[in-house]
């Protein structure tokens, strides 16, 4: 791990950079919402909302915050010059007319085929599905931002999924505080290492086989 920082800010800073200038980004609840502040320096980008905001900036400091600006997850958020307001009507249809460029959300599972589960946890209460199926079907890619296991350590990313499915054969990217991972037709692929973590560590600690490219490299923030 990198100094001081901690999984969370690796994961989120390694992930801003893979935004391009130019890009429409949507941010699921949770852990994603930190990208909006890594963004790269002269990078432009345009970070979507589902409940009606188009052009979100970084998280507000405690000055900053206003209660009634808030993004999907209902965290408070900042607004930047330019900044629209909309219906879910019209947020839904941005997304499932593919118009982002990429979707970044966490997880309680993922599969080595990249079949995603993040909506709900049988005979827990659940508000709703919100957006995440929409924003899988459509996003031209979907990155999975997570820890890399569950509070109780056992794996979250497995072989198949035991919760029920958001999407099926959706996610591209996964990425967690041990590495970065490519879902691949031949399985799950490591292509990053974090700074100083065996890769025993890491089969270790993934439900499902692990293939190592052979270009593997350190996950830098």
């Amino acid at each position: 791990m990198n100094g001081n920082m901690n999984g969370k800010e690796l994961i989120a800073r390694r992930i801003a950079r893979e935004i391009q200038d130019g890009f429409y980004v949507n941010l699921g609840i949770g852990l994603p919402t930190m990208i909006a502040g890594f963004v790269p320096t002269g990078v432009e980008v345009v970070f979507q909302s589902e409940n009606g905001m188009l052009g979100i900036g970084p998280p507000p400091t405690e000055a900053e915050e206003d209660p009634d600006l808030i993004n999907a997850g209902k965290q408070t958020v900042t607004a930047l010059k330019g900044t629209s307001f909309f219906s879910s009507d019209e947020s839904f249809a941005m997304i499932r007319g593919g118009h982002m460029d990429m979707s970044v959300l966490g997880a309680m599972q993922v599969s080595a085929l990249g079949d995603l589960a993040n909506w709900t946890i049988p005979g827990k209460i659940v508000k709703g599905m919100g957006g995440a199926m929409d924003l899988v079907a459509s996003a031209r890619r979907v990155i999975v931002a997570m820890e890399h296991t569950a509070r109780d350590g056992s794996p979250k990313i497995l072989e198949a999924c035991t919760l029920p499915l958001t999407g099926r054969r959706v996610v591209h990217d996964l990425v967690t505080e041990l590495g970065w991972f490519r879902v691949t037709p031949q399985g799950l692929c490591m292509t990053e290492l974090a700074e100083g973590v065996p890769v025993e560590e890491v089969r270790a600690r993934t439900g499902c086989q692990v293939l190592i490219s052979e270009d593997l490299r350190t996950m830098t923030p």
